[in-house]
C-alpha cells in the first residue's frame, strides 16, 4: 500500500458552493447526487469542507436552515492531501483526526478531487485477501 497514491483513487467529479450558499440548497446538491461532502470555494480558493456531519450541528441547534449560509457550519480547519501523497499517510491522518473526506489540493490547480473513507474501503476490498474463516 506504500507505493499506492492519493491521485489514484481520489474521486475528481467535485461538488463546490460558495461561503455564502444557504444550507439548504448545500444539503439539496448533496442529497442530489448522493454525496456527503461539498467542498468550499470562494476566488477558487478552498475555504472549508460541510459534510453529512456537519448537518447534524445545525439541526440540533435548530436555526431556520433557509436563510443560514455554509459558512456558518462549514469546517475551516482542513487537512488536504496532494494526488502524489501516500495513501498511507492520508489514511493515517484520516483516523487520526475522524476525518471522513479530505480535499486533493495541486498547486497549479486548486482542488483537484476527494478521498474518502469510502474509496480506501473499495481500494482495500479490492487489494486485501479475505481473513480466514
Amino acid at each position: 500500500m506504500d507505493d499506492v497514491f492519493v491521485g489514484q483513487l481520489m474521486s475528481t467529479e467535485l461538488y463546490t458552493v460558495a461561503p455564502e450558499t444557504l444550507v439548504a440548497g448545500a444539503a439539496e446538491l448533496m442529497l442530489d447526487n448522493d454525496i456527503g461532502s461539498v467542498v468550499v470555494v470562494e476566488d477558487g480558493e478552498l475555504r472549508g469542507i460541510l459534510t453529512r456531519t456537519d448537518f447534524v450541528d445545525i439541526v440540533a441547534k435548530s436555526r431556520p436552515k433557509a436563510e443560514t449560509p455554509v459558512a456558518d457550519y462549514m469546517s475551516t480547519d482542513i487537512v488536504t492531501a496532494a494526488a502524489q501523497d501516500p495513501i498511507r499517510a492520508v489514511a493515517d491522518a484520516m483516523t487520526e483526526h475522524g476525518f471522513h473526506h479530505v480535499p486533493v489540493e495541486s498547486d497549479e490547480d486548486g482542488v483537484i478531487g476527494m478521498i474518502t473513507s469510502s474509496d480506501l474501503a473499495a481500494y482495500l476490498s479490492g487489494v486485501q485477501t479475505p481473513s480466514p474463516a
